[in-house]
């Protein structure tokens, strides 16, 4: 008769086997697994959201006041100028075309072909729609604020005229010239910072003779 044989009427429970504990280091590397999955996961998710549709940038400087003070905090939309063009009245960041390292942030005063005369504190914009140009008119600026300087500029077919809403305290391209479409970042967006001053941002309306 075989020692492990219990009869069908004994008392005697069969003897069970004691379960092995699941060794330590399983359930370490099971842990470390997952949080290697949320991080990955996390990382497809923000950085082409962070690096292709919208990034944060800090004002350095007065040359957007009164519209942007130094130290504000806005989130910058990249995805918009993938799909259209860059219009007239936006706020935009862009590369410095003489120190492509250096950021600026200015608002699009002229359109590629057009032509910029900047005289007696007047910007004149000249086109195919309008010949024989037509001022612009800055609403949104200080009524205290003057265009100083005098320039002429003819934009190539990538090329837009940007300046600064403290016209005084900005350098734009009345000193760095036209800016080429490749080195305009994006257009501005929402501003983050500070609180009492949260809020997305619209565009001028311009009106047209």
């Amino acid at each position: 008769m075989s020692e492990n044989f219990v009869p069908k009427n004994s008392n005697q429970a069969p003897e069970e086997k004691p379960q092995q504990e699941e060794p330590m280091f399983r359930s370490t590397w099971l842990f470390i697994f997952d949080v290697i999955k949320i991080v990955v996961l996390s990382l497809a998710i923000v950085l082409p959201v962070r690096y292709f549709l919208i990034q944060p940038f800090s004002v350095k400087g007065a040359s957007m006041e009164p519209t942007y003070f130094d130290g504000e905090y806005l989130v910058v939309d990249e995805i918009s100028y993938r799909l259209r063009d860059p219009e007239r009245g936006e706020v935009i960041v862009l590369r410095n075309p003489k120190l492509p390292s250096e950021f600026f942030i200015k608002r699009i005063i002229g359109l590629p072909t057009e032509t910029i005369d900047i005289e007696n504190g007047e910007v004149k914009i000249i086109n195919v729609a309008h010949p024989d140009g037509f001022i612009l008119d800055e609403t949104y600026l200080p009524d205290s604020l003057v265009t100083s300087g005098f320039r002429h500029t003819v934009l190539g077919s990538k090329d837009y005229f940007v300046m600064g809403d403290n016209r005084g305290a900005s350098l734009d391209s009345r000193a760095i010239g036209p800016i080429p479409r490749g080195n305009i970042v994006g257009r501005t967006w929402l501003r983050a910072w500070p609180l009492d001053r949260i809020g997305a941002f619209s565009s001028p309306q311009y009106s047209m003779p």
